[in-house]
């Protein structure tokens, strides 16, 4: 699958690429403290070098060549980093099915980037990147993305119990999904 760019009225959203870094950097280490129990705050960025920083965009790189994640940077039309979209194939075959996932960072939250970032990613699913189905796997109580889902067009599937191993336990996911088939004009 061949990289791509996608442009709304005020973000670029792509790919990493080496030149990112010290935008990349900046978003990170500007962030606020912790604001909710979803939100990680501000992280030590000590061993984010350069180096590191490479090796992460060759790794972003393999997993797009091998179609397991498709991991996208979001920037203002400024350069400024935002936050982090990507989409993991989860069956391809006959079902053509992916997870949506995205962080915003926290300096940047209730300004409607999320939503302006991820419609644009959601329509590039279908046409670039041939999924059918996406579903977003949410913590029950993270009220913000669940909304945010909904706002997207995702509709309320069920609750997988003890469905995801995060912080040394097992948790559940509420699924919301959304179909191809199921938008306007397909």
């Amino acid at each position: 699958m061949e990289k791509f760019s996608i442009e709304t009225d005020r973000l670029v959203i792509r790919p990493l690429a080496l030149g990112d870094y010290d935008a990349w950097y900046q978003g990170f280490d500007s962030r606020k403290v912790s604001q909710h129990a979803f939100d990680d705050g501000q992280l030590d960025m000590s061993i984010c070098d350069l180096d590191w920083f490479q090796n992460l965009v060759a790794h972003h790189q393999e997993l797009w060549e091998k179609d397991d994640t498709y991991i996208f940077a979001v920037f203002d039309k400024t350069g400024q980093h935002i936050g982090m979209l990507n989409i993991a194939t989860l069956v391809r075959t006959n079902m053509q099915w992916g997870e949506l996932g995205y962080f915003i960072h926290n300096q940047h939250w209730r300004k409607g980037f999320a939503y302006e970032a991820l419609s644009a990613l959601v329509e590039a699913s279908w046409k670039e990147l041939g999924f059918h189905h996406l579903e977003a796997q949410i913590s029950p109580k993270n009220n913000a993305s669940q909304q945010l889902a909904e706002k997207l067009g995702f509709v309320y599937e069920c609750r997988r119990s003890k469905f995801a191993f995060e912080d040394g336990q097992w948790v559940d996911k509420d699924i919301y999904s959304k179909n191809l088939h199921d938008q306007p004009s397909n």
